[in-house]
This record gives C-alpha cells, sequence and structure tokens, in this order.
C-alpha cells in the first residue's frame, strides 16, 4: 500500500515521502480500517517536525484522524495508533474507540468532524461551562479548530467573537456565524472586544494560537472569564501572570481531549452522539477548504504548518466522496 513516511525531522513538505509499504496487520483489540478520508490537523506538523507531545519512532506515518470503512463494512471514525498515521491507504486502531460515522456528512465532513469539534465541545462545555447568552472569543476563527468552536458556541446560544488575519479569512468567518469578526491585522482586539460587549469583555475565550492572542485575551476578559487553552499554534507558550488572574477574577483551563480517551472513555461517545445530532440538524458542518489526492498530502500538511490554510484540508487517500 501507499503511505506517507517521514524519516527525519522537519518541515512537511521537505521530511514527508511517499512510500510503498506493507499493510499493517492489527492486534489483539484492533481492526484494519481501508482509509476514505484523512483530515489534516496543526499537530501533524508539528509532528513532523519534532515538536509535538508525543514522538513517535523514526520513520513514521503522520495523521490523527480518519474516516475509513472497516473490513465487516462498517464506515467509523478511528485515531490510528502512531506511528502508523492515517496518511495511508490503510490504517489500524483500537475496535473499542471506534465511533460510527455520522450519515449526515461526508467522508471529509466526518473525518473533520471528530478531534476538532470534540475538543471545542470538551473545552467550551466541560472546561467553560458555556451558558446561552454569553459571549465567547474565539482566535483563529477561520481555521479548523477555530471554526468548529464557532459553530458549537453559535449552537448553545452564545454570542460569538471571531479573530482572524485578513479580509478572505474574515468573510469566511462571517460565513461561518460570528456575530462580530475582528482582523487582527487591521483591528486592535481589546479595544473592539470591550466596544462589543459594553466595556464588560469576553465570558470565554477559545485559545488555540497562545502567543499575543493569549496576551490580548487577558487584557479583555470579563469578571468571572473563562480562557480555555487549547495550543500554541503561533509558537510561543504564554508564561500567564497569576497575579493578574487574581485580581481580575478569572479562570485559565487547559484542555488536552486525547486524556479523555483513556480518563473518560464514556464522555468520549456521549460527545460524539451529541455532535452527531447537531450535524443531523444542519447546526454544525465542517467546513473543508480543499479535498486533495494522497499525491498532495504533503504540500497540503504544509501550509496547515504555515498557517495559509483555512478550514480543513482533507486528504482522500482511496478517492473517498461519500
Amino acid at each position: 500500500m501507499q503511505a506517507w513516511r517521514v524519516h527525519r525531522n522537519g518541515e512537511p513538505s521537505e521530511v514527508m515521502e511517499l512510500e510503498e509499504t506493507d499493510r499493517p496487520t492489527p492486534g489483539d483489540g484492533q481492526v484494519l480500517i481501508a482509509v476514505r478520508a484523512a483530515n489534516i490537523n496543526f499537530p501533524d506538523a508539528l509532528l513532523c517536525r519534532g515538536q509535538y507531545q508525543v514522538r513517535p519512532p523514526l520513520p513514521f506515518t503522520p495523521g490523527v484522524e480518519v474516516c475509513g470503512e472497516t473490513e465487516d463494512g462498517r464506515r467509523v471514525l478511528a485515531t490510528p495508533a502512531l506511528p502508523r498515521g492515517g496518511f495511508a491507504e490503510y490504517v489500524v486502531a483500537d475496535e473499542a474507540a471506534l465511533l460510527p460515522a455520522p450519515e449526515a456528512l461526508d467522508d471529509a465532513e466526518a473525518a473533520a468532524l471528530h478531534i476538532g469539534y470534540q475538543t471545542g465541545w470538551f473545552g467550551l462545555h466541560r472546561r467553560a461551562r458555556l451558558q446561552s447568552g454569553e459571549t465567547l472569543l474565539v482566535h483563529a476563527a477561520a481555521g479548523g479548530v477555530g471554526s468548529a468552536a464557532v459553530q458549537l458556541g453559535k449552537a448553545a446560544g452564545a454570542t460569538v467573537i471571531g479573530v482572524v488575519g485578513g479580509p478572505e479569512k474574515a468573510s469566511i468567518a462571517r460565513e461561518l456565524g460570528c456575530d462580530l469578526v475582528i482582523d487582527r491585522r487591521t483591528e486592535d482586539i481589546v479595544t473592539a472586544v470591550k466596544e462589543a460587549t459594553g466595556g464588560r469583555g469576553a465570558d470565554v475565550v477559545y485559545d488555540p494560537v497562545g502567543g499575543d492572542a493569549y496576551a490580548k485575551s487577558v487584557k479583555c476578559i470579563a469578571f468571572e472569564g473563562r480562557v480555555v487553552v487549547v495550543g500554541f499554534a503561533s509558537g510561543v507558550v504564554p508564561t500567564p501572570g497569576l497575579n493578574h488572574a487574581l485580581v481580575k477574577n478569572y479562570s485559565i483551563a487547559g484542555l488536552h481531549w486525547g486524556l479523555y480517551n483513556t480518563k473518560d472513555p464514556a464522555a468520549v461517545r456521549a460527545c460524539h452522539d451529541e455532535l452527531t445530532e447537531l450535524a443531523a440538524r444542519g447546526v454544525i458542518k465542517p467546513l473543508i477548504s480543499e479535498r486533495v489526492p494522497m499525491a498532495d498530502a504533503a504540500r497540503a500538511v504544509q501550509r496547515v504548518a504555515d498557517g495559509t490554510s483555512t478550514g480543513r484540508i482533507v486528504v482522500l487517500p482511496s478517492g473517498g466522496t461519500r
């Protein structure tokens, strides 16, 4: 079968190589899956660079989430077991962790529903306890992680403010349903948020960016606000001033979705049921900006790494379209 493999760490476009390799063999409790769609996530770029919290042995295949078909014909969502990730024609995954692919979504959309939307749901509902009528500030609102948070925030009845970089991404954020869009390149985030909220600030901040985005967020956080730290796409890990959190009376909550798979797998399944229902009702729908063939995967991962993509880019190893 064909699979993209990384033999040394570096930029995705330089270190990802498309190779012929053996089809993986399932171990105890695992199943073989024919990959129909593999969603690209920012962690795939970090894996290539050797900067992710998990460092699989070289060589490895990136790709942390897929929609595929099992040998008995089930259409499922899976997180493949590294070092044999999803940018391949076949993967193996733990049977117990498989989730049914929502019928309302095609393969690419289903693949993109998994980690990003689960992260958004747990971040907004379990960690931040977002309430209807509150104001949610989402950074990188036109990206894969941010777009999911925008849709889930609107579904929860929140007023959603999206922060983006550039007019093209601003247009996408508006189409996603943001009540207000702030272009960080031309507008001051703190001033805009305070003006939009009558000086109160944002009740919940969803931050997959870190760096300056975090610094600006805590300057416009509301009384008893909650900042959900999702990731550091900027490459800069903030160093929060806890005296500032004390004086302004806000909370900082970390969100590592992967831990729920081991600490509370029942919650993951319950979340998937709710996401499936929201998808069936048309309330959420992953924003797929590109569906690329297997041969273009490395270039696509590089665009995600460079921050030039919008929504989700999905690799179709076997031409899946459903």
